[in-house]
């Protein structure tokens, strides 16, 4: 059994009439009255025995509690209620998350001891006040209460608290109020910076950093720098920030006071802050101006990185602006004056130069022989041939030629060339060289549906008609027998001088085999051959010695009915042989029906034969009997029926054919 115990109670709490009896809490007033209670309710006649008789009695019920163990007489009930009064009043009544003002009244290793005029001190971790070096006894600072009483009973206060509703409560009256503030970058997060406002962490988006891309962020972490609050959250308590809206602003007011001054033909410097395919944009000092490609250099250039670079300090030329749409168009190549201008005497008409070839079109070529200043070169200044010439053929970008200067106007600022010039016209004694029915080699230039186009020397050539090239095979196309790029041997047919064209050929080197072959596929001769083409007239028949037959298609029939078909090899007979229109008619069929002819003919001449052996038989007989028996006529008479039958059966054949 447990021994008893005595509290000793703090005089407040007596006073209160509130003390601990084991673990209950007892108040001495409630006790008074429910006693008195009790006493009612027993002097009330309605009342039941029945509950009246429920109290039971327990120990030290007959305790007057309200007496000072040290025979010191109590306060009184009215006397309790006014120095409870005051009691509460000595302290300060706090709400949870409210924001207070307290004294530092003790310092361990760990934590601050706070007063803040409540019932009991808060204690807050030292870590909390490491910005405060210098913290000691008697400071005062403000802190959050986060609980009056937490489990343990103890005040629970927050200095880290208490700044964050400050800062965010500046943060949200300096976005209302668009006012710069500074911060300290204090790390990188993905896509940005935490920053440290008014002790609070906000967040610096990359894209917000600098108007110019940032890729390293690293750079800024530890810096301090100003911001403006461009985005705030309520409901998260989160913020925005933003340094690129300063520079804006800067830029801004820079770009309204260039503008004010801005006027066409100022020469102003600035710097390279971007590279594209049409040209340049250049920063002129917070506004920002555009360099065109064409407006770079006097001459031709494909990329405005050949003459220019990044960040590249410039001057340049205002050629125009736009106030409203703050647009400005800058110029390099008006710095200095127009080549066209300060010509070179030695560029003159008839003068040699040497250009650079920068531009190609189907009918010639710029050479550009200074830097802006071009020449043309016209596609039949290119050579002194009379045949076609493709100039994107000949020229090849940025390849460099000679050429002569033809004309020369600078105030249209033209230049013609020409490149044929610069040798003697071959064409004044071409026949020299290449007189009619010399044989030369020359290189396949152009072809086209009626001929092919041989250079037999830089500037001299002509074409073989499609008729020209083989005596025994015709073309659809000269593609069939000769490609560009090829050599073929050639004869010169013709010179026409005026007009600078030669007549080629090139089956005249050979002699004509029609003349030859005459005999061999006369009319009737019988040839093998193959069909190498068939179509809805007829069929192509590939003969002996290269030369080509055709067959109608009544000419195609065979002997068992059918029709002959492609790639069959066959006998033909030669229907008609024309030398002059290069033809050959052939049949098939006419094989195969010539073959019955003759069979018929034969039996024709073998009963011709045995009818004339007959005749002699008989002759012969009459001629050496003298008399004439009967048996000897009725021979006869036999042998004369026998042959006049034989005649008559020759003669009804003859009237069938």
């Amino acid at each position: 059994m447990s021994q008893p115990f005595t509290v000793s109670l703090h005089p407040r709490i007596k006073s209160s009439g509130l003390f601990m009896s084991e673990n209950n809490i007892v108040n001495s007033n409630a006790e008074s009255q429910e006693s008195e209670a009790v006493a009612q309710a027993t002097a009330t006649p309605n009342e039941p025995v029945k509950e009246q008789a429920s109290k039971v009695e327990t120990a030290h019920d007959d305790f007057d509690w309200s007496i000072d163990k040290r025979n010191v007489a109590s306060y009184s009930t009215e006397e309790k209620k006014k120095y409870d009064a005051v009691y509460e009043g000595t302290f300060k009544a706090v709400t949870d998350g409210e924001l207070v003002r307290g004294i530092v009244v003790g310092l361990t290793k760990t934590d601050v001891v706070i007063n803040i005029g409540f019932k009991s001190d808060g204690l807050v971790s030292l870590n909390e006040f490491r910005e405060m070096q210098n913290l000691k006894t008697g400071d005062e600072v403000e802190v959050m209460v986060v609980e009056k009483e937490d489990r343990e009973g103890n005040l629970n206060l927050s200095r880290k608290q208490a700044r964050i509703t400050r800062a965010w409560e500046k943060i949200v009256e300096v976005h209302k109020t668009g006012e710069v503030i500074t911060g300290t970058v204090t790390s990188k997060t993905k896509g940005g910076l935490i920053v440290d406002v008014f002790g609070m962490e906000t967040f610096l988006p990359g894209s917000q950093i600098d108007v110019k891309p940032v890729t390293d962020y690293d750079q800024f972490v530890g810096k301090t720098m100003e911001f403006k609050v461009v985005k705030i959250n309520e409901a998260i308590k989160n913020a925005v920030v933003s340094h690129k809206a300063l520079i804006e602003s800067d830029i801004e007011a820079q770009r309204a006071e260039i503008m004010s001054k801005l006027e066409r033909g100022q020469v102003l410097e600035g710097s390279i802050k971007n590279i594209t395919d049409f040209g340049a944009f250049m920063d002129l000092g917070g506004l920002d101006g555009l360099l065109y490609i064409t407006d770079i250099s006097w001459g031709r250039i494909s990329h405005p990185s050949e003459v220019l670079k990044l960040d590249q300090k410039l001057k340049v030329v205002v050629l125009d602006f736009d106030d409203e749409k703050k647009r400005i168009s800058l110029g390099l190549k008006q710095l200095t004056p127009h080549p066209w201008d300060i010509l070179p005497e030695n560029i003159k008409e008839g003068s040699v130069v040497k250009g650079k070839v920068v531009n190609i079109e189907d009918y010639g070529a710029f050479l550009e022989i200074l830097p802006g200043v071009e020449g043309l070169v016209h596609v039949s200044e290119i050579t002194w041939a009379n045949t076609p010439i493709n100039a994107k053929e000949f020229f090849k970008l940025n390849d460099e030629h000679e050429a002569k200067i033809v004309t020369l106007d600078k105030d249209s600022r033209k230049m013609s060339l020409s490149i044929k010039q610069m040798s003697e016209d071959p064409w004044s004694t071409i026949e020299n060289k290449f007189p009619e029915g010399s044989r030369h080699s020359g290189l396949v230039k152009n072809i086209t549906p009626y001929g092919v186009f041989v250079e037999l020397t830089p500037g001299i050539g002509g074409m073989i008609h499609i008729s020209d090239l083989s005596w025994l095979k015709r073309f659809n196309h000269p593609s069939e027998y000769t490609k560009v790029g090829n050599h073929i041997d050639v004869i010169i047919l013709g010179i026409d001088k005026d007009n600078r064209k030669l007549q080629l050929g090139h089956k005249q080197l050979e002699e004509d085999p029609w003349n030859t072959l005459q005999d061999t596929f006369a009319p009737g001769t019988r040839h093998e051959g193959t069909v190498i083409r068939k179509d809805d007239k007829g069929a192509v028949v590939q003969l002996p010695y290269g030369l080509e037959g055709f067959a109608p298609n009544r000419y195609l029939g065979k002997e068992d009915g059918k029709t002959v078909t492609a790639d069959e090899t066959l006998p033909f007979v030669v229907m008609d042989f024309d030398r002059n229109e290069k033809r050959i008619v052939v049949s098939h069929s006419r094989v195969w029906e010539q073959q019955k002819i003759d069979e018929k003919e034969t039996a024709k001449k073998e009963a011709r034969a045995e009818a004339d052996s007959t005749r002699k038989t008989v002759k012969n007989i009459q001629n050496k009997v003298e008399k004439a028996t009967l048996g000897d006529l009725g021979a006869l008479a036999q042998l004369k029926q026998k042959l006049q039958q034989e005649e008559q059966q020759g003669g009804s054949e003859e009237t069938k054919e």
